[in-house]
C-alpha cells in the first residue's frame, strides 16, 4: 500500500487499501448484466492488478485492443475492518473508472457513474451481509472507444496509437479503498483563502441523519504554531465560516505563510466533529494554500505581484501503465524531475490529475494548470456528459493551492465548427460561465490555444520553428495585436471576436515539440527535429530566448516533458531520463526576460555548464 492517502486532502487515519489482484473478464458480447454476473464467479477468467487499466502491461492483463465492457471482483472481509468500523457506515471509494461505472456489493447495486476521470463514493453498508465475513465488490465498465461525445482526452480510437493519440485506459484507474466513517461524518471540504482580509473561508458538507447537537471545531497551525481555532454549532449541512488568521495581519509572518512555488509553504487543518457533550464524532486532517490568484494589466498575478509563468506540458502517461501512474512515489518524482528541469508550473494535457499529484505539486511547490479531457465531436450528448464532469473536477480540486487556472477546452476538441456556429461558441462561453460561478477566485480559458470566445488569459499554441519568427509575432503591442486579431499562428483565428483592449495577459501555451530520438521508428510523431542533444540545446534556447525577450508576454507552456508514445517530443524520455542535463536547461528557463540572440547560443551553453558547475565566470 502507499503510504500517501489516495485523497490527501481529506484524510481520516483509518482507511482500507483495495488495490492489487482483482479478478477480471471481458464481456464482448455484453451479456454479464442478463447473466447476472454481479452475483457470482461467472465470466471472471483471470486476474488483474487493480488499479492499471488491461490495456497495459503493469496491469497483467496487457490487452491493448478494445474491449468494450470489462468487468472487475474482488472479496474484503468484514474482520478485516477491525473494532474501528464497530457502529459505523463503510463508504467505497473509486478514484476514477473509464467510462461508465457500475458498482455493486454482494449482488446489490451501490453507485453508478458516467465519467472517466472522477471519483466514485458510495456508502455500502445497507448491502453489507452481516451473516457472512466476506463480502464481494463487483464493478462493470463500459468504455466506448469509438464514441467521439465520451470525454476521452488523448486517447486513440484506433486498434494502434497514431499521430497525437495513445493507447486507451479502460475502467479502474485510480485506488480503491474503503473507509469506515459515523453515521454523521464529514464529506467534503473546501477553502477558499481571502489575503486582503487575512482570514479562510471553510465550506464544511456534514453528511448523516438530522442532528441538532453538533459542533465543528476547526485548528489551523503552521508547522508547531497554532494559528487560529474556533468552533460552531452545524445548523445546516453546508457549513460555511470565515476564519480569521491573525498572524496574517502582520507584515513579518505573512511571507511565512504565504504559499508560491518558491516557498511551498501549508497550513495544515484539523477539523473535529464533536456531539453536545464534547466527545468526538468525526474528525479530518485537510491543509490549504494561503496564496491568491489574478490577472490585471496583461499580466499573471500570483499573491497580488506579477509572475512569470515558465511551464511545461505534461501528458501523465507511463509506457507500463498509460494514465495510471506506476505508483505513489512516480507521482512525487513527476513533480521533482518538473522543478529540476526549473519550470514553474505544469499545464496538464487532457487529463484530470490524481489527486496524489497535484498534493506534491501543493507540497513541493508547482503551479498547476487543470484541464479537463475533451470529447471530439459537438452534440447534446457532449454538452451534458462534459459539464457534469466538469462540476465533478471543480468540486474535487478546486482548494489544491497549486491549481492556478482551469482550461476546460482545449484547441476546440468538442466543438470543432465553433468559428462557424453559434451553439458552439455559446458552450465555450457557458463552460466560463460554470467555472467561474463554482470558483469565481481563478482565470479560466476557455478554449485554449485558439478561437478564444471569453478567456481571462488568451493562451496561444504556435510551433514556429525559430526564435525569429516567435520574435516577429510577440515581440511588442502591435505584433501581438496582428497575431492574435489577424494572423493564424496555429492555422486557426485566435480570438473569434474583437477582445484585444480588454487586458488579458497573452501565454504562448503550446510551442517548441522539439524532437530528438537516436533511433526514429516509423510509427513517429514530432513538430520539429534535431540530430542531437546540442543541436535540441540550441533550437531550446533560441525558441526561449525569443520569449523572454518579449516584454508583454506573461508567460509560456514549453511541449513537452516527456515522450509519449509515439510523441517523441519529450525534454525527458518516456522512461524519465533527460535528453538535455536538467542544469543546462534549468539555467536557461530561469535567465531574466532579455533577448539571447542566436549567435549567443554557443556562450550561453558555456556559461550556463559553468553556472552548473558552480564555477564563477
Amino acid at each position: 500500500m502507499d503510504e500517501l492517502h489516495p485523497r490527501p486532502r481529506m484524510v481520516r487515519e483509518h482507511w482500507i487499501d483495495l488495490c492489487g489482484p482483482w479478478r477480471f473478464g471481458y464481456d464482448d458480447a455484453d451479456q454479464g448484466l442478463a447473466e447476472r454476473w454481479q452475483d457470482g464467479e461467472t465470466g471472471f477468467d483471470r486476474d488483474i492488478l487493480v488499479p492499471y487499466p488491461p490495456e497495459s502491461e503493469r496491469s497483467g492483463v496487457h490487452d491493448p485492443s478494445p474491449h468494450t465492457i470489462v468487468w472487475y471482483r474482488r472479496t474484503f472481509a468484514l474482520s478485516e475492518l477491525g473494532e474501528d468500523f464497530a457502529g459505523k457506515r463503510l463508504l467505497l471509494h473509486l478514484g476514477a473508472v473509464d467510462y461508465h461505472a457500475r458498482v455493486w456489493v454482494n449482488g446489490a447495486l451501490v453507485a453508478e457513474h458516467v465519467g472517466g476521470h472522477t471519483p466514485i463514493s458510495a456508502d455500502i453498508t445497507d448491502a453489507l451481509d452481516r451473516d457472512a465475513d466476506e463480502q464481494v465488490i463487483v464493478v462493470r465498465a463500459q468504455d466506448e472507444a469509438e464514441d467521439p461525445t465520451q470525454t476521452r482526452g488523448k486517447q486513440d480510437w484506433l486498434p494502434e496509437p497514431h499521430a497525437i493519440w495513445y493507447h486507451r485506459t479502460t475502467g479502474i484507474w485510480q485506488p480503491v479503498w474503503l473507509e469506515p466513517v459515523p453515521a454523521n461524518h464529514l464529506s467534503e471540504i473546501q477553502w477558499t483563502p481571502d489575503l486582503t482580509q487575512a482570514r479562510v473561508r471553510l465550506e464544511a458538507v456534514v453528511t448523516g441523519p438530522p442532528a441538532t447537537s453538533l459542533y465543528l471545531r476547526v485548528r489551523l497551525w503552521s508547522g508547531a504554531q497554532l494559528l487560529a481555532e474556533e468552533s460552531h454549532r452545524v445548523l445546516d449541512q453546508v457549513s460555511v465560516r470565515d476564519i480569521a488568521i491573525p498572524a496574517a495581519r502582520h507584515g513579518q509572518h505573512l511571507h511565512a505563510l504565504m504559499w508560491s512555488p518558491e516557498s511551498p509553504n501549508l497550513i495544515d487543518a484539523e477539523l473535529t466533529l464533536l456531539d453536545a457533550d464534547g466527545v468526538v464524532v468525526d474528525e479530518v486532517h485537510s491543509y490549504f494554500g494561503y496564496r491568491s490568484v489574478d490577472t490585471a494589466d496583461g499580466r499573471f498575478l500570483l499573491n497580488g505581484r506579477p509572475y512569470f509563468l515558465r511551464m511545461v506540458l505534461e501528458q501523465g502517461y507511463w509506457p507500463q501503465s498509460h494514465l495510471a501512474a506506476p505508483d505513489g512515489e512516480a507521482l512525487r518524482r513527476e513533480v521533482e524531475l518538473i522543478k529540476e528541469l526549473g519550470f514553474n508550473g505544469a499545464r496538464i494535457h487532457q487529463k484530470v490529475e490524481d489527486p496524489r499529484f497535484l498534493y506534491w505539486c501543493d507540497r513541493l511547490g508547482l503551479l498547476v494548470w487543470g484541464e479537463m479531457a475533451d470529447a471530439y465531436q459537438f452534440s447534446t450528448a457532449t454538452v451534458e456528459r462534459m459539464t457534469r464532469e466538469w462540476i465533478e473536477v471543480l468540486r474535487r480540486d478546486r482548494s489544491h493551492p497549486c491549481v492556478v487556472a482551469w482550461v476546460p477546452l482545449n484547441e476546440s476538441w468538442g466543438v470543432p465548427q465553433i468559428a462557424e456556429r453559434e451553439d458552439q461558441r455559446h458552450f465555450a462561453t457557458a463552460l466560463y460561465h460554470l467555472t467561474k460561478s463554482i470558483d469565481p477566485t481563478r482565470p479560466v480559458i476557455a478554449n485554449d490555444g485558439w478561437e478564444h470566445t471569453v478567456s481571462d488569459i488568451w493562451g496561444v499554441h504556435d510551433y514556429a520553428p525559430s526564435g525569429d519568427s516567435l520574435r516577429e509575432r510577440y515581440s511588442d503591442p502591435e505584433s501581438i495585436k496582428r497575431a492574435l486579431g489577424e494572423g493564424r499562428p496555429g492555422g486557426l483565428r485566435v480570438l473569434l471576436d474583437d477582445r484585444l483592449n480588454e487586458g488579458q495577459p497573452v501565454m504562448l501555451t503550446e510551442f517548441g515539440g522539439l524532437s530528438y530520438v537516436p533511433a526514429k521508428g516509423e510509427n513517429w510523431f514530432g513538430y520539429s527535429t534535431v540530430d542531437s542533444p546540442e543541436a535540441l540545446l540550441e533550437r531550446l534556447t533560441d525558441l526561449v530566448g525569443a520569449l523572454l525577450a518579449s516584454d508583454r508576454l506573461a508567460g509560456f507552456c514549453y511541449t513537452q516533458l516527456t515522450d509519449t508514445e509515439q510523441e517523441t517530443n519529450g525534454l525527458l524520455t518516456a522512461a524519465r531520463e533527460p535528453k538535455v542535463d536538467p542544469a543546462l536547461v534549468r539555467a536557461l528557463l530561469n535567465r531574466p526576460a532579455r533577448a539571447i540572440p542566436t549567435e549567443e547560443v554557443s556562450a550561453h551553453r558555456a556559461e550556463a555548464e559553468r553556472a552548473a558547475r558552480g564555477d564563477s565566470a
